[in-house]
C-alpha cells in the first residue's frame, strides 16, 4: 500500500516536494500522521502485481487541528468533521514490471 498522512499544511502551499522526510513536522509546519505501514512519512506503492489505483485526498479546512503528530486517519478524519470547506482528489494507477 502507499500512504502518507498529513496535515495541517499551510494554506499557501501548493505543492510537496518529492520523498517528504518522515519528521514528525514538516519545515512548512504540517504535520505527519500514521501511514498504513504504522509510522510517519511516506510509503510507496507496492502492489502484489497488476495494475492497482491509489486514491489522493486533499481538504481544505477552516480551522488548524489541535491534533499531535502521529495521528491516525481515523483520528484526523473526526477532527475534520464540521471544518471542511472544500476537497480534492486525484486517482492514479501503479503496475509493478
Amino acid at each position: 500500500m502507499g500512504s502518507l498522512v498529513l496535515f495541517n499544511i499551510p494554506a499557501d502551499v501548493n505543492g510537496l516536494p518529492e520523498n517528504v522526510p518522515p519528521r514528525s513536522t514538516l519545515k512548512n509546519g504540517a504535520r505527519h500522521g500514521i501511514n498504513d505501514s504504522r509510522k510517519l512519512g511516506y510509503d510507496g506503492p507496492c502492489p502484489p502485481g497488476g495494475t492497482h489505483r491509489y486514491f489522493f485526498k486533499l481538504y481544505a479546512l477552516g480551522v488548524e487541528l489541535s491534533l499531535e503528530t502521529g495521528a491516525t486517519k481515523a483520528q484526523l478524519l473526526k477532527a475534520m468533521e464540521g471544518h471542511i470547506l472544500g476537497e480534492g482528489r486525484l486517482m492514479g494507477k501503479y503496475k509493478r514490471y
